[in-house]
């Protein structure tokens, strides 16, 4: 399935403004975890239990160089990050969201396809969407030992495409070894299929590019897990946050792509 082209819209340039200010958390009946969402600033400790998550996850597959490791450390490239909670307190699964970005440059997908013959048709597809928010998905990871390993690989998707309610963005990237496409599909994953697979990062892997669009049609309960999300509201530390929730905001409207 094609990934429509955009014109461009007459519209501002994006701002990297529109942060969530509070840790969000919900119960996820299905892998029966406890996900929270919060920026790396405010939730330092669990920022470090998803770096090692991700550390180990990217090492047994020999596949470090993908994840950046002292890039991202500090958290500065970090706008949301979403982790899966056990019911024994175990970090299980991981992702986090970068953006909302200002220029195409600024997009890891750019680096990925720098020499290949693709990049022009990358650099284009960001750039037509950039008017209506563009977040990328970076640094997914699930533990081997999670009780409910495989309804919590879907899980993690569901939530991170919330980071494009929460950073009210219209349309989230990714780029995803061919082997799990299919997974990110369901979560409304569409594959650029005229953009050839790259060998990132390196030729064990056919990487290729994906986007979500906000305005597709979200399942219901899907939709009353992200309205649940948006109700609860952190105490002084994160397990409080992860205990309770009540009360909270809701997101801007969506821009129109019409």
């Amino acid at each position: 399935m094609p990934v429509e082209q955009l014109s461009r819209p007459q519209v501002d340039a994006w701002s990297t403004d529109t942060l969530i200010d509070r840790t969000l958390s919900v119960w996820d009946p299905r892998s029966e975890c406890r996900f929270v969402v919060a920026r790396p600033s405010d939730e330092p400790e669990l920022w470090e239990a998803y770096l090692e998550g991700a550390v180990a996850g990217y090492r047994k597959y020999g596949a470090e160089k993908a994840l950046e490791y002292r890039r991202i450390q500090d958290g500065d490239s970090t706008a949301i990050f979403f982790v899966a909670i056990e019911p024994n307190g175990s970090v299980a699964a991981g992702v986090r969201a970068q953006g909302p970005y200002i220029y195409a440059g600024q997009a890891h997908a750019i680096t990925e396809w720098a020499n290949d013959p693709g990049a022009p048709a990358v650099r284009r597809m960001i750039e037509d969407r950039l008017p209506f928010g563009v977040v990328e998905a970076k640094g997914a990871w699930v533990s081997d030992t999670a009780a409910r390993r495989g309804e919590l690989v879907g899980a993690l998707g569901r939530f991170a495409t919330f980071s494009m309610d929460l950073l009210d963005v219209q349309f989230m990237l990714a780029t995803a070894a061919s082997h799990v496409l299919d997974t990110w599909r369901t979560t409304g994953g569409v594959v650029a299929d005229h953009i050839a697979p790259v060998p990132y990062p390196d030729d064990r892997y056919e990487t290729r590019l994906m986007w979500w669009d906000r305005s597709r049609r979200r399942g219901r309960a899907e939709s009353m897990q992200l309205a649940q999300l948006l109700l609860t509201t952190s105490g002084p530390a994160p397990s409080a946050a992860i205990a309770t929730g009540t009360g909270g905001d809701v997101v801007r409207p969506m821009r129109s792509v019409s």
